[in-house]
């Protein structure tokens, strides 16, 4: 298994991976009524592949197999720039699914390396894969002088939550995201 900043190839797998991370209730819900789970899929593979977008390639690192297979990815970024990576999905939705999320809450803030989204494909689970990728979304913000690294975890995913607290983050606050009862977690340098 080999950890590596992502390329723009690699956005199909990428946006399959961050669609499971979200929940496909999740997905649905902002491509609303009138699509499917495919158009969101198509607009994702789009933000993926853009270079100012919160899910851009630019943002995630790819966790492969030996054959170069995406069997995990982590998505981050600094929380203070949530808001202008945040206006490429904004406008995707709006050109795509006539729905508007400008008026989203932030699930994140400035001094915070934000953990936007973290999966690993179901049949390499339990291998530490998710565990290297977020030691190293932890070496990289130590290397921006980011002093924490912020993530939210569905109150409903205990197992999610306790590899967190076993990576050594710290439960801070409860709040929502996407209609679901959230944790904030964060790990301090």
């Amino acid at each position: 298994m080999n950890i590596q900043q992502a390329c723009k190839e690699q956005a199909p797998e990428i946006a399959s991976l961050i669609m499971e991370a979200m929940n496909y209730e999740c997905c649905q819900n902002f491509a609303g009524p009138h699509h499917s789970l495919r158009d969101f899929y198509l607009c994702m593979v789009n933000l993926v592949g853009r270079e100012d977008s919160q899910y851009s390639y630019l943002n995630t690192e790819v966790a492969t197999d030996d054959n170069g297979m995406v069997v995990g990815i982590c998505v981050t970024y600094d929380g203070g720039d949530l808001y202008s990576l945040r206006q490429a999905f904004i406008d995707e939705a709006k050109l795509r699914f006539g729905m508007d999320y400008s008026d989203m809450d932030p699930e994140t803030q400035s001094g915070e390396l934000y953990v936007d989204s973290l999966c690993v494909h179901a049949e390499y689970r339990g291998q530490g894969i998710a565990t290297a990728l977020l030691r190293s979304a932890i070496h990289k913000a130590a290397e921006y002088h980011i002093q924490a690294v912020g993530l939210l975890v569905d109150q409903g995913n205990p197992k999610a939550e306790q590899l967190y607290k076993k990576v050594g983050f710290r439960y801070v606050n409860d709040t929502e995201w996407g209609g679901h009862p959230m944790k904030h977690l964060v790990y301090t340098l």
